[in-house]
């Protein structure tokens, strides 16, 4: 297996089209490490797997006026989208602690935009288990665009 991380080390390219649940949630766990928490003091992670097999990651990046605080699903999510992927297969998300740590329905939302059908996988940091769901049994009724049509 090779991978190639570009100098933001935010993006792996994988040449070998292979990427376990395990690895995922591994490279999720990398990006919590970068976490900036002074407020709530939880370190989040998350990686976000493109159907062409690339991956970005993201960490939350909290700010004392809290609505401004980013999300790591956003934020690898975002990264992902910036470099011109728009289709997902899963993302994984871990955060320290023993609860696993769910997206917002802000972040279930902006997912659900680009990949309605996309895997969420929970991991805790404490013991390393994870549980996963399918997007839309965590956002049962999205908005849709076609709505505001």
């Amino acid at each position: 297996m090779r991978n190639r991380l570009n100098k933001y080390n935010n993006y792996t390219e994988r040449t070998d089209n292979i990427m376990t649940d395990r690895r995922l949630l591994e490279m999720a766990a990398e990006a919590m490490d970068n976490s900036y928490s002074p407020y709530s003091l939880q370190k989040i992670g998350a990686a976000i797997e493109c159907t062409d097999g690339s991956v970005f990651t993201g960490c939350v990046i909290e700010n004392f006026a809290i609505g401004s605080t980013i999300c790591a699903e956003a934020a690898s999510l975002a990264s992902a989208v910036s470099a011109g992927h728009l289709a997902f297969r899963r993302i994984a998300i871990i955060s320290e602690g023993d609860t696993y740590h769910l997206p917002c329905g802000n972040c279930r939302q902006i997912l659900n935009e680009f990949s309605p059908e996309i895997e969420v996988l929970c991991a805790r940091a404490s013991d390393g288990r994870y549980v996963s769901y399918p997007l839309a049994a965590l956002l049962p009724m999205p908005l849709a665009a076609s709505a505001a049509l």
